[in-house]
């Protein structure tokens, strides 16, 4: 992914300019740069309050939100790390519960930038490395990291002790980096996959996970007896289903919870995720009240969010306007899901150029009415022709809502995050 940022305060700004002409040297695929930084700050990542690791291809930020819904319904803060940003760079650093302020944030970039730029450092590691000084610096119970690609080679792998890990859905994306030829790994695509998600296994860390295909489970397996970590798996240490509420199951006994408010029967899933790994650590504790109550407090801005009010929204007036940053075919299926019960859907992508566009277009096929094409602003995207004949090219997103007729069927923008982003921009919702 492509990281890039802007922002209104021209302190920062001048740390972004800074971060953007950072890049990733071709073939460096190693921690090495990542732990001399830490080690010139003063190794802020052993200071952290006890840390819950996620990774996973989709559904990693959702369980980090549940994660963190269900700490601070117990009444405890959290220092929370996800990526990418929707709107402002401000949201990938969480301090104690709140966005991280304008003034600190320029002065702990520039504080790791003017370190670490001699090392050529990514975006990624410099941002990382930021996170783990504001986390170590100010008191909190816990500190959820979201994994930002794969897991193995990832910056924030250089946790050595953390609370608990987890492993949400698996599935492609990001191939040219998670499945480029190495020797000696899996051939397999979903026991690649689970090797390179379940690098960021440590020794007497509980790795939680779902339940997944069977080359991936035995890798997982392999992988925790390497690693000396005890495993967690869905279907085998724990279990959930849900009906009209969240049923969870594990040897500290059962739970029957709300189901979450979070739309889309997949997050039942991520949620469920988020119980096991609080409930198979130690050091972060958590009543089952407050576990209930943050299946309905959670938010993940830009996963089937229903846009209610402004500008954007009211060019939608009679339909249910949802957005979504999913852009490869498990979200496509997680779309698929959610719309299976609507008549038809108007759909409006916009998609980078290396994604396949048949990610979503494939799965939603025989719910697509119409399909309008829109440029993402910065990025280079695919054109209408690339989603099939029937779609249509749109110069921005007021052209594509105002085109689509008062049938009252619901409306889905989606294929990119970075679209997500610009359309929360648009519509006047800024993520807090």
């Amino acid at each position: 992914m492509i990281d890039h940022a802007t922002h209104s305060d021209p302190a920062v700004q001048r740390q972004l300019d800074r971060l953007d002409r950072l890049r990733l040297t071709t073939g460096r695929y190693t921690l090495d740069t990542m732990r001399e930084m830490l080690s010139r700050l003063g190794d802020p990542q052993l200071r952290l309050p006890p840390v819950l690791h996620v990774a996973g291809t989709n559904g990693k930020g959702s369980t980090c939100a549940f994660l963190r819904a269900m700490i601070e319904a117990d009444g405890q803060s959290v220092h929370v790390y996800t990526s990418p940003h929707l709107v402002r760079y401000n949201e990938r650093i969480r301090v104690a519960g709140s966005l991280i302020g304008d003034a600190d944030l320029a002065a702990l970039l520039e504080e790791v930038l003017d370190m670490a730029e001699p090392l050529g450092p990514s975006f990624f590691e410099v941002t990382t490395a930021a996170a783990f000084l504001a986390f170590a610096r100010t008191p909190a119970a816990a500190t959820i990291l979201e994994v930002g690609l794969g897991g193995r080679l990832d910056a924030t792998n250089v946790i050595e002790h953390p609370a608990a890990c987890g492993i949400a859905a698996l599935g492609r994306d990001h191939e040219e980096f998670l499945l480029r030829p190495e020797a000696g790994l899996p051939a397999d695509t979903m026991a690649r996959l689970a090797f390179e998600k379940g690098g960021i296994a440590r020794p007497g860390t509980p790795l939680v996970t779902l339940s997944y295909p069977e080359s991936a489970r035995l890798e997982l397996e392999r992988l925790v007896r390497v690693a000396g970590a005890p495993l967690a798996m869905r279907g085998a240490h724990w279990h959930s289903s849900t009906t009209d509420l969240l049923h969870y199951a594990d040897r500290h006994g059962e739970l029957v919870l709300p189901r979450p408010t979070l739309p889309g029967r997949h997050q039942s899933e991520n949620a469920a995720l988020a119980i096991a790994m609080l409930r198979h650590q130690d050091f972060v504790s958590v009543s089952d009240d407050a576990l209930a109550r943050g299946l309905s407090t959670a938010r993940w801005p830009a996963r089937l969010q229903l846009l209610n009010q402004g500008p954007l929204a009211e060019l939608a007036t009679g339909h249910d306007l949802w957005l979504d940053g999913g852009h490869n075919p498990s979200a496509g299926e997680a779309l698929a899901q959610h719309f299976a019960d609507a008549v038809g859907v108007h759909l409006i992508l916009g998609m980078l150029d290396r994604k396949d566009p048949a990610a979503l277009t494939g799965p939603l096929a025989d719910k697509i009415v119409s399909l309008q094409a829109v440029p993402i602003p910065g990025q280079e995207s695919h054109a209408a022709t690339a989603f099939g004949p029937a779609a249509r090219p749109a110069e921005s997103m007021a052209e594509a809502l105002r085109a689509i007729p008062p049938d009252g069927l619901p409306i889905l923008i989606g294929g990119s995050l970075y679209l997500a982003g610009d359309t929360l921009r648009l519509n006047g919702e800024l993520p807090d």
